[in-house]
């Protein structure tokens, strides 16, 4: 009997500190151990250091498998029975550099700008496409393999692939989920590995909808009540007072970072109210700032990944190796992915990408059905929705109109401008990324 040799492709892979956490975590699955290992990127000097501290983490867990780098996305994919995916088109430069000093001009302040507001638009706008194209090789070369899909602005690329390429396996994946819950268990002195949780919503809009202390007995502890304390003694910290806000408010906690979700919202980055920054500890330009940082110290973190000293190899709480281990091996795990509604969750629409829990075995995703959210959350979610569906009409249709219409619907950029500004800006955004973009008429 001959044991099965699996195929991983990792589009992006020259991501390399990205890559190492995943590709870490993959081959501490035994069945994995010996897997052919396809390593695909457009920048050849990235991609030969991921190639290098790939063999450095076969080597550090005493595994074997076979690594290729190739800058052939065909070649990568033939064959493959898992393919992950962590691009970012247009990079650093010019893409997000282009997604915030534009808008700075027109006065719209972003923080991080890939999931929503005008930078995630134009990140969704030149992404999907891409992505697509990408499933639609799959189709063709391994039509059976399920992406395990990293790619930001989340759900409008898993929109466009649910709408332009279902026949292909997908699955939307995050860390905000299981991150907060780690971060809620710090703030009330609850052990993380005690606490069990509900979760549900949209990616960077996901909610708990319950969550629990499971006692040694077998009883459950409602710790709401522990968050509660929190907020009232002021106890949360600094970096977080804008979730904490929102749940004073809502009455649930969201899963995605203060930074992350300020800019989701109309209540908090305003030109007009400058002291609400500081009242929140709201970082803006953070992304360029965390990226400038990556590309200064990126020389000397290359050289300690390629020198392999003190390598350390953990598995990680990213879902993507837990998602393996449970198709090839069938013992089921629980994650939140990323999926197409469906009615899953009954008061969001059918067409939009949510963030459920969903069971995973030899049968693949299965996703959880929610029913109905409290209505003051789908409330919430909607005005993202409608800004992620403008954004995938856009595509679909190729009107420059529709890319206006949801820059003018995004809830922060609509609070700081009125109409005629917010056209000006969605065209200048598209005129500078001319060559990144699909045709918009």
């Amino acid at each position: 009997m001959t044991t099965r040799r699996y195929k991983i492709a990792m589009i992006g892979a020259g991501s390399t500190v990205f890559m190492k956490n995943l590709l870490g975590d993959l081959l501490q699955i035994p069945q994995l151990a010996d897997a052919r290992v396809a390593l695909m990127d457009i920048d050849e000097q990235r991609l030969a250091s991921s190639r290098l501290v790939a063999g450095k983490i076969a080597e550090a867990l005493d595994a074997s498998p076979e690594i290729e780098a190739t800058s052939d996305r065909r070649r990568a994919l033939d064959g493959a029975d898992y393919v992950v995916v962590m691009i970012q088109v247009a990079g650093y430069k010019p893409g997000t550099v282009i997604d915030f000093e534009v808008p700075n001009r027109f006065g719209v302040r972003q923080t991080i700008a890939d999931t929503l507001g005008v930078g995630g638009v134009m990140r969704g706008l030149r992404t999907a496409p891409v992505l697509v194209d990408i499933a639609r090789d799959m189709r063709e070369l391994c039509p059976n393999a399920l992406m395990l899909q990293y790619v930001n602005p989340m759900a409008i690329n898993c929109m466009a692939l649910d709408r332009l390429v279902p026949e292909v396996r997908s699955v939307g994946l995050c860390h905000s989920v299981q991150g907060t819950a780690e971060e809620l268990a710090t703030d009330i002195g609850v052990p993380v590995g005690e606490i069990r949780y509900r979760c549900a919503g949209i990616n960077h809009m996901a909610f708990y909808l319950g969550f629990e202390r499971l006692r040694a007995d077998g009883s459950r502890e409602d710790l709401y009540p522990r968050i509660r304390e929190v907020l009232e003694r002021g106890d949360m910290p600094e970096s977080n007072r804008v979730r904490y806000e929102v749940f004073k408010h809502f009455g649930h906690f969201v899963t995605e970072s203060s930074e992350h979700f300020a800019e989701y919202v109309p209540w908090f980055i305003k030109s007009h109210r400058p002291e609400l920054l500081e009242r929140f500890h709201i970082p803006l330009d953070e992304y360029p700032r965390r990226c400038e940082e990556q590309l200064a110290n990126w020389a000397s973190q290359e050289r300690e990944l390629l020198s392999g000293k003190g390598l350390e190899v953990e598995r990680s709480h990213e879902y993507a190796s837990r998602i393996v281990e449970a198709e090839i091996t069938g013992t089921p795990t629980v994650i939140n992915g990323n999926v197409a509604n469906r009615g899953l969750i009954t008061n969001l629409p059918e067409s939009a990408c949510v963030e459920v829990p969903c069971l995973v075995d030899h049968n693949g995703i299965q996703p959880t059905r929610i029913g109905a959210l409290p209505v003051q959350l789908a409330a919430m979610m909607q005005t993202n929705i409608n800004v992620q569906q403008l954004t995938l009409e856009a595509l679909a249709q190729g009107k420059r109109d529709l890319v206006r219409q949801a820059i003018m619907l995004d809830p922060h950029a609509a609070a700081e401008l009125p109409l005629d500004e917010l056209s000006a800006l969605a065209d200048a955004l598209i005129d500078a990324h001319r060559g990144w973009l699909p045709d918009l008429a």
